[in-house]
């Protein structure tokens, strides 16, 4: 089982979020194969809205991480996304990746994978920002295993939270667990982009093969 933590805040290792979402991953169990993104060590250029990455899978024309990151993202089953709540929403950075992910979410690509959220603040009211993650793994497939947020510093009782969170991670993960008012969401998502997906085929090229090859057109 590989477990995938997408951290947003420029603390790094420093930082209570990185700690809450330990947390998690602890909880996971020691037989996960994990990493730890930090993406203020990266180069996140912002979405040109070229639709180059829909006609040919994963091709974007701007020179940087991101490409990387995605496929690490492909590869692992779970993924722990993480962030700082910063005015009711996820940092600029996870924005910045979010929005390069489109072809996730044209093509459904984390279908399968399972996703838990971490948030922190000063106030600790972090629903909205749960909630967003939740909403993007849905447009991109995935199912949300669930959410830890705190204020800081991070108490022992958020930890232990944070730890039971990894432990429903994992079992998720193991049991390929079918929550299904998401699966709902997701194919309600998929029947919208069905309907793009013929009208833009002659456009996105490989966006529509990939479809095609699912059975899904």
């Amino acid at each position: 089982m590989k477990v995938l933590i997408i951290s947003a805040s420029p603390h790094k290792e420093k930082s209570q979020t990185l700690l809450l979402a330990k947390e998690v991953l602890r909880g996971c169990g020691d037989q996960v194969e994990s990493e730890v993104i930090h993406l203020s060590d990266h180069r996140i250029g912002f979405c040109r809205h070229c639709e180059a990455c829909h006609i040919k899978i994963l091709k974007c024309p701007i020179k940087d991480d991101v490409t990387a990151i995605l496929a690490k993202m492909l590869d692992a089953d779970g993924l722990i996304v993480a962030s700082p709540n910063y005015i009711n929403q996820v940092t600029a950075l996870m924005k910045a990746l979010f929005d390069r992910s489109s072809h996730f979410i044209h093509c459904k690509r984390l279908l399968g994978k399972y996703i838990a959220g971490v948030v922190s603040s000063g106030s600790g009211r972090d629903k909205t920002v749960l909630d967003y993650i939740e909403y993007y793994g849905h447009t991109c497939g995935a199912q949300y295993a669930g959410g830890v947020s705190s204020g800081v510093p991070v108490s022992d009782g958020k930890k232990k939270e944070a730890f039971d969170l990894g432990k429903a991670l994992s079992s998720t993960i193991k049991d390929k667990r079918v929550f299904p008012d998401q699966i709902k969401a997701i194919e309600t998502a998929k029947a919208h982009f069905r309907v793009v997906m013929e009208k833009r085929k002659d456009e996105w090229l490989e966006e529509y093969q990939y479809w095609k090859a699912k059975g899904w057109l």
